[in-house]
């Protein structure tokens, strides 16, 4: 546990892990819980993205309005997040105001009544934010490649649900899973800034006191480490026809799980590829030939899984070009790997945008809540900056040549049929 970072666990299993930064006069303070949408039934698809608007609509203590306007009394600010393994809960706030920002999260997560009425009114929301999403085709491409990926694996689905399962969902449906899958062993409390350990461990206990997640003595969850093979499906093409200006391009295939040692030369091949201005498919594609406005390569991870794909919007006209391109520049780089400039380049960047991101309260909160809740280890940041250092040439060539060749899957956004493009 490097300087500053403290750990208690509770005896109902609740973690909470802080991080004193004294030269700060604010504190960052998160509600992790460990479920997601990949926790959910068919039927209940969408149901942990639906608790997380329900928890900020009143508790036996609060109304909604009374849950903002405390937080906003005092400038500060709450939100929340749902991913496919966690959900998170969180509010940014003067060091003076942490006793009241513990206690208004901890009874929003803790004790939140789930009102009819309110189960109603968020439906409708929902509702909308999934339609609002159909029309954004450069987010929905990645929707798209990830089902081609996974398929019927909840891994596949959207972690808004669909219009189908939001409808359905019944307000006694939502509360249990609420009150079944929101226990103490599964949730940890993060928080950064301006704090003392023991303060912290003082309220939230006092927060906690009475309420459904004041528990019996359990031990804490272990991070998720999920099957031992998630399954896939073959590579494919899928075509999403929308009347757009731009088409929309996701090329990839299966990736890297989160706990995989190969992680490391991952992120420094990732930034090379296509990681920033100066990557590869950028210089290619934008840079010298101005076929696209935005391309990138990513990867994401989960416990046991992951994918990596390469993006890019173009004018439809052009997506043949682009394609050709980046297949060749993918079968580059698995053939030969990268040179030994771009191997340290790709280390620096990795470890600058990390460095970088832990300048706030808000990114030094997360990390110490993703370490605790996913890895069961928080490492120091010298040791993280020396596992990407340690990164050689031939781990990078290794992980290029185990994820780039194999044939990929391709979604596409924009102004084509299924028949006419798979013809291409």
């Amino acid at each position: 546990m490097q300087d500053g970072v403290k750990r208690t666990v509770l005896p109902s299993g609740l973690r909470i892990v802080t991080e004193a930064i004294p030269t700060t006069r604010s504190i960052s303070l998160g509600v992790w819980v460990g479920i997601g949408s990949r926790d959910e039934t068919p039927a209940m698809s969408g149901a942990s993205h639906f608790l997380e608007h329900l928890l900020f609509k009143g508790t036996h203590k609060r109304t909604a309005l009374q849950i903002s306007a405390e937080i906003e009394a005092v400038g500060g600010e709450t939100n929340a997040f749902t991913t496919k393994e966690y959900t998170c809960y969180y509010a940014r706030v003067l060091d003076d105001d942490l006793a009241l920002a513990v206690d208004v999260l901890a009874d929003a997560v803790a004790d939140s009544i789930l009102e009819p009425s309110d189960v109603e009114t968020e439906r409708g929301v929902i509702l909308e934010e999934i339609a609002m999403h159909e029309d954004e085709p450069g987010d929905e491409v990645h929707d798209i490649f990830t089902e081609a990926i996974y398929g019927d694996h909840p891994l596949g689905r959207l972690i808004s649900g669909t219009e189908e399962s939001i409808t359905s969902m019944t307000r006694t449906q939502i509360n249990g899973f609420y009150r079944r899958r929101y226990t103490p062993p599964n949730i940890v409390v993060a928080a950064a800034g301006n704090l003392d350990h023991a303060t912290v461990v003082r309220l939230v206990r006092k927060a906690l006191a009475g309420t459904a997640l004041d528990g019996k003595d359990a031990p804490p969850a272990a991070p998720r480490l999920g099957s031992k093979r998630v399954p896939t499906q073959k590579p494919h093409t899928v075509v999403r026809n929308r009347d757009t200006e731009q088409a929309h391009v996701v090329l990839g295939g299966i990736g890297i799980g989160r706990l995989d040692e190969r992680r490391f030369a991952l992120g420094v091949l990732n930034n090379v590829l296509g990681g920033g201005m100066s990557s590869r498919l950028f210089q290619e594609i934008r840079e010298k030939r101005g076929l696209a406005y935005s391309v990138y390569s990513y990867a994401s991870q989960y416990a046991d899984a992951g994918v990596f794909g390469v993006y890019a919007g173009c004018a439809p006209g052009k997506v043949d070009e682009v394609l050709d391109l980046t297949r060749a520049e993918l079968a580059s780089v698995a053939a030969d790997g990268l040179t030994t400039e771009e191997v340290a380049r790709g280390r620096g960047m990795v470890k600058g945008s990390y460095v970088l991101g832990l300048e706030d309260t808000g990114s030094r909160m997360s990390r110490l809540a993703k370490s605790e809740l996913l890895y069961g280890d928080l490492m120091t940041v010298d040791e993280l900056l020396a596992r990407v250092d340690a990164v050689t040439e031939e781990e990078v060539r290794k992980v290029a040549r185990d994820l780039l060749d194999q044939p990929m899957t391709l979604a596409v956004v924009g102004p084509f049929d299924e028949a006419a493009f798979t013809a291409r």
